[in-house]
């Protein structure tokens, strides 16, 4: 078994590298199964038929991917431990007649995904990238990690109300970014240029799922360097944790008295109802496929998901220096003092006293301070995967994650030493 903080501070630094190589959920995806190959672990098809050996194996299904590791001599009604994720984050995607303009200005036109901080993309160096669907179906990622696109902001000489009355943005007329000159705007020059940047024939490309990014890097932040600035830390910062747990537990997972397992989400964004989302049937289908897969019945996939627990990673609010009022007065959760768990009795969150014991004894096991997280009674209370994954499996499920500040940001802010405190405390979870 591992010993406590497993993890340095090198995690942080392999955070911030996956965060700027994963700058779309399937990019996201693709870099967490290259990780879990290099640890041993193999790709199986969800049109194939399974065999009930042990060892690594993953799924993937678009923007999601779920991971397991099967230990040896583990039974039918052998239970799981879950680290539950979700790869996207709000930002700006590409409309399906995506050649805009007007003016002189070529343009790309888009749509707004999730809920996004809308300022934040305004005057940003964006890049571009997703996947391409060819017309023998196939797909190909793509990313233009340069700057290509801006949103710029309108100027305070036209606009002298902003300074009193605040930024008001209309969604579809401002958020339209910029790609260059010319007022022969032509449908399919966005595609054919994408093409061209991807070594793909002209005319090949016959589908699209793409989405603006900032091509900033992550930074180290402060005057000691101990915060982390950087894009999609939610909820890439708990995908990163959940894999690089899963990898440490099936490298030494000799006697592990449960099944390992991440499940990393799309559309948790808007809502989880997807085929890939945590609202869909593929965890189910996965978690039910391997009991049978070691020989089990519908008895050991009851018994196996009853002692199943879950743990819903994504990233929670610390407290604002600059809007405490905002927060609970008695919980305030700082960066660097470790993971928080996540409560709301309207079950917004799905952890209750049972799952913060679990929790709490995965934290001691780990040598790991936690926080607790809980909305100012005033202020709506935001949701995650936890409660659809509770609800939908029948399985307990405990809310958990790392504090932030500016979440939804084109560019987000935590500690440097939570991330590596939130993936030690899931070794520990997924150890049992």
């Amino acid at each position: 078994m591992s010993e406590p903080f497993r993890f340095d501070r090198g995690h942080t630094d392999d955070l911030m590298s996956f965060l700027a190589a994963s700058p779309s959920p399937y990019h996201a995806v693709a870099n967490t199964a290259e990780r879990l190959e290099k640890a041993g672990f193999r790709q199986v098809s969800e049109t194939d038929a399974w065999d009930g050996t042990c060892g690594g194996r993953f799924v993937l299904r678009g923007g999601a991917i779920v991971a397991w590791y099967v230990p040896e001599g583990a039974a039918p009604h052998t239970p799981f431990r879950i680290v539950g994720a979700h790869t996207d984050s709000p930002n700006l995607r590409v409309k399906p007649l995506p050649d805009t303009g007007a003016h002189g200005w070529r343009q790309v036109a888009v749509e707004i995904y999730g809920g996004p901080l809308l300022n934040s993309w305004l005057d940003r160096d964006l890049g571009l990238a997703g996947r391409l669907t060819l017309r023998d179906g196939t797909t190909r990622l793509v990313n233009i990690d340069r700057p290509l696109l801006r949103v710029p902001q309108l100027a305070i000489h036209l606009d002298r109300s902003v300074s009193s009355e605040g930024l008001k943005l209309d969604k579809q007329r401002h958020l339209q970014p910029i790609w260059g000159l010319g007022d022969d705007v032509r449908d399919g020059d966005l595609i054919a240029f994408l093409e061209s940047e991807s070594g793909i024939p002209a005319g090949e490309v016959t589908g699209w799922d793409l989405m603006v990014h900032s091509v900033e890097p992550p930074a180290y932040l402060g005057r000691d360097k101990e915060l982390v600035a950087g894009p999609r830390m939610d909820n890439l910062l708990s995908v990163h944790a959940g894999a690089a747990a899963l990898t440490a537990v099936a490298t030494g997972g000799e006697g592990l008295p449960y099944i390992p397992v991440l499940a990393a989400f799309d559309h948790e964004e808007n809502g989880s109802q997807s085929d890939t989302g945590a609202d869909g049937p593929l965890l189910g289908g996965v978690l039910e496929r391997s009991v049978f897969a070691r020989g089990g019945s519908y008895e050991d996939r009851a018994r196996a998901f009853a002692g199943t627990v879950c743990l819903s990673s994504d990233t929670g609010h610390a407290v604002h220096p600059n809007y405490a009022e905002r927060h609970d007065p008695t919980h305030h959760p700082r960066v660097n003092g470790g993971p928080i768990l996540k409560v709301n009795v309207n079950n917004r969150y799905a952890t209750d006293g049972s799952g913060r014991a679990v929790w709490a004894a995965a934290c001691e096991k780990a040598n790991v301070p936690f926080q607790s997280f809980v909305s100012n009674n005033s202020m709506p209370c935001g949701t995650t995967i936890g409660p659809i994954t509770a609800a939908r499996h029948g399985i307990r499920t405990v809310d958990i994650g790392v504090a932030i500040l500016s979440m939804h940001s084109a560019r987000e802010l935590c500690g440097v030493d939570d991330p590596f405190l939130l993936a030690n405390a899931l070794v520990a979870f997924l150890e049992g």
